[in-house]
Order: structure tokens, then sequence, then C-alpha cells
């Protein structure tokens, strides 16, 4: 455990020291950079956790001082841009979803906020919420925009007319697409509503016509 803690120690000073690091793919220049300590800690925290849980896995992948080290320094350029509490998270999701020791795209991909942080429902409640939803639709108050643009993608009648277990997978493919969209960071648009206008026209009576068919005339000199 000591020579551990000694490693760890002397991969921080490393990892701290690479101050011309690219910037990783996904980060803006709106976003600010997580501090790197804290990122540095996380990362520690990750394979001493991997460590225990994919014991096997995980002696074989980094099976000397020199492959851990480079790994962390690899894992560390790819992984910076992301939040230290994020990598947090993102290790404790892979260790309750993966009996695999998780790859940098694996750990990518936990990094990202899952549906229940964004307010989408699971695939087959949202199914079941475009098919119920009165019309007119767009006027509907859904759970998420998103519902409502793969249930349009879907195609109404095609939903309403469509027993579930073929129309269900036609629905979930176009709600798992617009999923990914809205975790990428797109804003989903609903469509604008008709404002009711101020003055409701009525019929005119029929002394009202004349008038007015009359009104014409003398304007036109006919």
């Amino acid at each position: 455990m000591h020579d551990s803690n000694k490693l760890l120690e002397q991969t921080r000073r490393q990892l701290a020291s690479s101050k011309n690091t690219p910037t990783a793919a996904g980060q803006t220049n709106s976003e600010p950079e997580p501090d790197r300590d804290a990122v540095i800690d996380a990362l520690n925290r990750m394979f001493a956790e991997f460590e225990l849980v994919y014991h096997n896995q995980y002696n074989k992948a980094f099976s000397n001082p020199e492959k851990l080290s480079y790994a962390k320094k690899l894992w560390f350029s790819n992984l910076r841009h992301i939040q230290p509490d994020r990598i947090v998270a993102a290790t404790h999701r892979a260790i309750r979803e993966s009996e695999f020791l998780p790859t940098i795209k694996g750990i990518l991909k936990y990094c990202e906020p899952d549906n229940n942080e964004l307010g989408l429902p699971d695939s087959h409640s949202a199914y079941l919420e475009a098919c119920r939803a009165p019309q007119p639709k767009a006027e509907y108050h859904w759970s998420h925009p998103a519902v409502y643009h793969a249930g349009r993608a879907s195609d109404w009648f095609y939903l309403a007319g469509t027993v579930e277990h073929s129309a269900y997978p036609v629905f979930r493919r176009h709600y798992d697409d617009i999923c990914e969209r809205v975790k990428n960071g797109e804003t989903l648009i609903m469509p604008s509503q008709k404002a009711i206008p101020e003055t409701i026209s009525k019929p005119l009576s029929p002394d009202e016509q004349r008038q007015r068919m009359q009104k014409m005339r003398d304007e036109l000199d006919i």
C-alpha cells in the first residue's frame, strides 16, 4: 500500500507538470476549465476504486508502474475538461453497471448526464405519453419536448393505428436519437401556438351587408 501511495503521488506530480496538454474534445472556450489538482485527485480515486472492484482485470491492464503512470497521463489528457465530481459519479456508475474494467470512451459516456438528470422519461413511458396525448398535440403539456418530437417523427397517425409491438420500436429509435441530441446540448423548440386574436369577428347582419355593398358601389362609382 505504501508503494501504491508513493506511485500515486509521483504520477500526480507528473500530471501537474504537464502544462501544455491540448484542449480535450468536448471542451468549449465558454466553459471554465476544472481545477487540475481536483481532476487529478478524482482520477486517482477512480483508479484506486477500479483496482478494488476489477482487481484481476486491473492488474492485467496495468501490470507494472510504468504502464499505470502512462495510463493515468492518458486518462488525464482525455478527461481534464470534465468536472471532478462528474468523474467520480461516472466512476460509481461504471462500477454499478459494468462488469468489465471501463475504457476511456466508456467513462466519457458515463460522464454524460443521464435521462433522469435531463428530465427525460424512459422510452416506454414516453411512448405511452405520445400515444395518449390529446389533439392538438402541440398544445399538450408534455413531460419533455423530446417526447413530442419523437411522436411527430414517428407519425401520430401511425402511432394511433399500429399495435405497440410494432409501433414502440419505431418510436424508441426516434426517441433515443433525440435524447442523444439533448445530451449533446441541443435545445428542442416546440412549435409556436397561434395567439388568440384580440377581437373575434362575427357575421354581418343583412342590413350591414347591404350597407357595405352600397359603400363599395359608391367608391367604385358603379
